[in-house]
């Protein structure tokens, strides 16, 4: 984030730090527990190194492609490109590309797997519903996303989690079809066995640290965009009509854009209340966002801006 004026957080920067660190050992032994129970290490590091290559630099052409969103010049967009350029000078950051995705969901999300080609995109729908302080809030949010280098970070960790699936499929497949080796054929099932349990722990573990860190980077986005702007409440303003409208979305729509929740504003889902899933959100509850931007704003209200770095 070096050079951005947006707030630092060194919690963010050390639960990123910290889930690739633990991310990076899961997989070492999980490359190392499929080799031992019969799969060829080299199909294995292809695998990985292939998906990785490929979910690392075709990340954001995915994202774009399955939301239907397309890059718009400032000709096409103006009103959007001028909030971008004024939070891009306010923030001292590049400016990033500029999107808009032809959906009623309205939200906005950024992707890209550095500041040059990251994107910052925005829905017809939130750009139908939000008034110009309030999309302004919600895409410094996104901004803050791309300075704190967190969509980096989610994008290397979301491929990690697809890499278990994959790799379980193909070590199911390859025992199948007697791929163990002489020692293993006479125990395929037992094979079989020990590829499914040790990705499913893999799995498990994945997606337990990720999302634990999407929490907190939507907490810390929200704090980064309402210190830049200065209007905490413009934020809650957009995140209350946002989800409050989601109810009316049609239901098709938002199976549609629930895969990207991760790097969306707010969680394209019209469920609310408390559920067994809600441990495993992608998002803090909305409550405990409102009450993070109520604390702001009774700080800029008495004068007390942020001082120094968040912990």
């Amino acid at each position: 984030m070096a050079g951005s004026k947006f707030i630092p957080d060194r919690g963010l920067t050390n639960r990123m730090v910290l889930t690739m660190g633990l991310l990076l050992l899961v997989y070492i032994i999980f490359i190392a527990a499929l080799i031992v129970v019969g799969m060829p290490w080299w199909l294995v590091l292809v695998v990985v190194l292939g998906f990785a290559a490929f979910q690392y630099f075709g990340s954001d052409k995915i994202a774009m492609y399955s939301m239907g969103a397309r890059e718009v010049t400032p000709e096409q967009a103006p009103e959007l490109h001028a909030i971008i350029d004024r939070l891009c000078a306010m923030a001292d950051m590049p400016k990033p590309k500029v999107a808009i995705a032809q959906t009623d969901v309205p939200n906005a999300f950024a992707t890209g797997h550095n500041e040059k080609n990251a994107v910052v995109c925005a829905t017809t729908g939130i750009l139908r519903r939000l008034d110009n302080a309030e999309l302004e809030a919600v895409l410094a949010h996104e901004l803050s996303h791309v300075a704190h280098r967190d969509v980096m970070v989610m994008t290397i960790a979301g491929f990690l989690g697809i890499i278990a699936g994959f790799l379980t499929q193909m070590g199911l497949r390859f025992v199948a079809f007697g791929g163990g080796g002489r020692n293993n054929q006479n125990n395929p099932a037992l094979i079989a066995l020990a590829v499914v349990l040790v990705s499913a722990i893999v799995w498990a573990l994945s997606f337990v640290l990720t999302r634990a860190l999407s929490r907190y980077r939507e907490l810390s986005a929200d704090r980064a965009a309402a210190y830049l702007t200065g209007r905490p409440s413009a934020l809650g303003s957009a995140l209350t009509k946002i989800t409050g409208d989601m109810a009316r979305i049609p239901s098709n729509d938002l199976r549609k854009a629930e895969p990207f929740n991760a790097f969306f504003f707010t969680p394209a889902t019209s469920k609310k209340g408390f559920s067994i899933s809600t441990l495993f959100a992608t998002h803090p509850p909305m409550e405990q966002r409102l009450a993070q931007l109520g604390d702001i704003s009774r700080q800029l209200g008495q004068g007390g801006g942020p001082a120094g770095a968040v912990e």
